[in-house]
């Protein structure tokens, strides 16, 4: 197939598709004597495993590694993506739950506690962790992450706790006796998780604001709590340099 025909089969763009080869994601098996791309059967094959990767989340980066990796086998992978995208839908579904309640919570209908509101946000589950790994490295995402997974459900529960506790504070001055003892928690926090050093802890506080993404599911425990958590955090290795 030419790669305007796999475009309108998959509706994957031409310039995507270009953008995969280019990059040697996904490399045509054949090509016409005019230059133009032919994709095999194969080559779609790979496309949808592709696709599910992407759906996951998965950088395109740490695709191509897995794909080009000796060990790497097709329908092991299958399964692995069907069980993460089960494990997806459960955590949609209980979310769906959550919201339905909110709204009934909002109605009068019923009432629900701070703990029943956050059901289902799942921040054990760090959607910038590419991110982190470009900033910080492997080794230290691969130490935070194996730390991460010794403490299990009551790291979550420990974070959510921190949160809900500056956000109680959030109206104080980043400098109160207060916010910095609280914060000086989710110092301590994430150092049982990683390795963070002042500096880090700062420039952290400073993505939580720069980042709409950090913004927005931090911003869930109260409004305004991201530029609070900066600002306190930002005091916190000023004072303890």
């Amino acid at each position: 197939m030419k790669v305007k025909e796999v475009s309108e089969l998959t509706g994957v763009s031409v310039r995507t598709l270009h953008h995969y080869d280019e990059i040697g994601l996904l490399v045509p098996d054949a090509s016409t004597e005019a230059g133009y791309r032919l994709y095999s059967n194969d080559n779609l094959a790979t496309l949808q495993q592709i696709l599910f990767f992407r759906e996951l989340g998965f950088p395109l980066k740490k695709i191509k590694d897995l794909l080009m990796s000796e060990s790497f086998n097709r329908l092991e992978a299958f399964e692995m993506q069907r069980n993460m995208l089960i494990e997806k839908r459960k955590k949609i579904d209980l979310m769906i739950d959550t919201i339905e309640k909110t709204i009934q919570h909002g109605k009068g209908d019923i009432l629900m506690t701070n703990e029943e509101k956050f059901k289902g946000f799942d921040f054990g589950h760090n959607p910038y962790e590419q991110e982190a790994r470009d900033r910080w490295g492997d080794k230290t995402v691969d130490d935070s992450n194996k730390k991460a997974a010794q403490f299990g459900p009551e790291l979550g529960g420990e974070m959510n706790r921190i949160y809900f506790k500056l956000a109680e504070l959030r109206h104080l001055s980043s400098e109160s006796t207060e916010a910095q003892d609280a914060i000086a928690e989710w110092f301590i926090h994430l150092n049982k998780m990683g390795n963070y050093s002042l500096d880090a802890f700062a420039g952290l506080g400073e993505m939580y604001v720069a980042d709409e993404r950090f913004t927005k599911n931090i911003d869930q425990f109260g409004e305004g709590l991201a530029v609070f958590m900066k600002d306190v955090m930002k005091v916190y290795a000023e004072r303890n340099a």
